[in-house]
């Protein structure tokens, strides 16, 4: 049996999930919330779900958010977004989150659920239009491949700038120090030819990182 909880604010939405969930043989749901904070208030640590479905655009805490604290808390539990965003932007940052996969909200619940199976025999469940886009963001097109040479963590200090994240909190979050982060802008600044922050925020609003 595998053990499923919903993080999503949409009442309609999380108890037509809940439901079907709960008519399958080999699934049950019994912790469905409207929020992260809600959520962390009900998880018993010694009897967590095996996997998560979790928005991103919730009262509060956002998804992304939730999954990072979901994952340092009990690092076992699979999330996946079940989201309407299908931008990369997103997709990347739920990713360096912690999500074990992205699905869109107009999946069909038989769907959903094949994602679920698809994570307890340790796949990573995404749509065809979202792995897509992944491979698209990490192995960029030739024509637009100029636009960016900033490496993987350069993007995730770029996605912070873009959340008004301070230094001291981009370096948090990455659990590197300040000069480090401050050592990463200069070199952002140099590969995309840019002199400030604005300038920087201005190209990726625009898709050119």
């Amino acid at each position: 049996m595998i053990t499923v909880a919903i993080i999503e604010d949409d009442k309609d939405v999380r108890d037509g999930i809940q439901e079907y969930l709960n008519s399958q043989p080999d699934l049950i749901c019994q912790l469905a919330e409207e929020s992260v904070e809600n959520f962390l208030t009900k998880l018993d640590p010694e009897d967590p779900p095996d996997v998560i479905l979790m928005d991103i655009g919730l009262p509060g805490m956002s998804g992304i958010d939730g999954v990072r604290i979901i994952k340092e808390k009990i690092p076992a539990i699979d999330i996946v977004m079940l989201t309407v965003y299908d931008d990369a932007y997103k997709i990347f940052r739920s990713i360096c989150a912690g999500a074990s996969g992205y699905l869109l909200k107009n999946q069909p619940f038989k769907e959903i659920k094949q994602a679920i199976e698809i994570l307890d025999s340790g796949g990573a469940p995404m749509t065809p239009q979202i792995a897509r886009k992944v491979i698209e963001y990490f192995q960029p097109k030739k024509s637009i491949k100029s636009k960016s040479s900033l490496t993987v963590k350069e993007k995730e200090i770029v996605f912070g700038l873009v959340d008004g994240l301070s230094y001291k909190m981009i370096a948090d979050q990455m659990d590197i120090s300040i000069e480090t982060v401050r050592t990463h802008i200069k070199n952002i600044y140099k590969k995309l030819h840019v002199h400030c922050k604005a300038e920087v925020i201005t190209k990726s609003l625009r898709g050119e990182i």
